[in-house]
């Protein structure tokens, strides 16, 4: 399992919804948070790792030793409340740094990996996590978010990584079209 940067197609895809929590998905929970541990990140969603699920692991301090971790498996905002600019970085946007609108308070509901429904009333911090990490699942990249004078500001920075993916998969380090879409059926099939 390995973290996708941009521009990776699977980042722009639709997440599905999970239908099966078993041991296999624990495993891929734990790797998920090994890896974004590895990163120095505070949430990976699933097609980060090029999953197509509606999953996203977080930990809100980015400390392993601190047990604040969170598994939100099928995540839905369902109130968002007052707006503010914070500044956010992204583990697939490696060194871009945007301030990004977001709610400063939402209330959402997701499967934990017990399979419960939950229900959780988040500000701050955390709310901006939980709201980063749900948009990659409906193929959203943070930086889209972005007022228009930012995003002027990292084109340069988004063709750099644009540059590098090609060049990457001109040498084989990244799935064609087609084995992506066959990987991405494939998953979805045993899972969802």
């Amino acid at each position: 399992m390995k973290i996708v940067k941009y521009p990776h197609p699977i980042l722009a895809y639709q997440s599905k919804p999970l239908r099966k929590i078993d041991q296999e998905l624990r495993d891929i929970v734990a790797e998920m948070f090994d890896l974004m541990y590895e990163s120095q990140g505070v949430g990976l969603a699933g097609n980060q790792v090029e999953l197509p699920y509606q999953l996203f692991v977080m930990n809100p301090t980015g400390d392993p030793e601190k047990k604040e971790e969170y598994v939100m498996i099928n995540p839905v905002i369902l109130k968002k409340k007052g707006r503010e600019e914070g500044e956010e970085g992204c583990l697939s946007f490696p060194d871009l740094h945007v301030q990004i609108p977001r709610a400063t308070e939402i209330t959402c509901q997701a499967i934990s990996l017990d399979g419960t429904l939950r229900q959780y009333h988040l500000k701050g911090f955390m709310a901006r996590i939980v709201q980063h990490e749900t948009d990659h699942l409906h193929g959203h990249c943070f930086y889209e978010r972005a007022n228009v004078s930012s995003q002027g500001e990292i084109r340069d920075a988004l063709e750099e990584l644009s540059m590098i993916y090609e060049s990457d998969s001109k040498r084989g380090f990244n799935p064609t079209e087609e084995e992506l879409r066959v990987k991405i059926r494939q998953l979805e099939e045993a899972r969802t």
